[in-house]
């Protein structure tokens, strides 16, 4: 099995509904975010997947989160947009357009500062 991974980040606000604390007041985060993809095979010429592909699909789906205030974007609008969620939303959405292809992804992961992060995987 092959994994490849790329690395993006965004900036965005949120706020966590019904956390009784701190979190629970508008706050922002520069979130890191790493999306790993699996392979049984490689192409012709020994690759799993361009980078370029998984570079582009991963800004395609931060694009809609960067510099926005998360709670009024879908499905946040309705779920707390923790990071817990924010990686499993990065993860279907990944998964979903990358259908098709050779590959699956195999987890995300996102930082939403340098020493906390969560992780999603199927």
């Amino acid at each position: 099995m092959y994994e490849l991974t790329v690395i993006s980040d965004f900036a965005a606000a949120h706020n966590l509904r019904f956390y009784e604390g701190e979190c629970e007041r508008l706050h922002g985060h520069n979130w890191k975010v790493e999306v790993t993809v699996a392979s049984k095979k490689l192409n012709t010429i020994g690759l799993a997947v361009d980078f370029k592909i998984l570079k582009r699909t991963l800004e395609n789906i931060i694009e809609r989160l960067d510099h926005k205030y998360l709670n009024e974007v879908p499905p946040f609008d309705k779920e707390n947009p923790s990071s817990e969620n924010i990686a499993r939303y990065i993860f279907k959405q990944f998964q979903k357009e990358i259908k098709g292809k050779d590959i699956k992804a195999a987890r995300v992961k996102v930082w939403e500062s340098e020493n906390a992060a969560a992780v999603y995987y199927e």
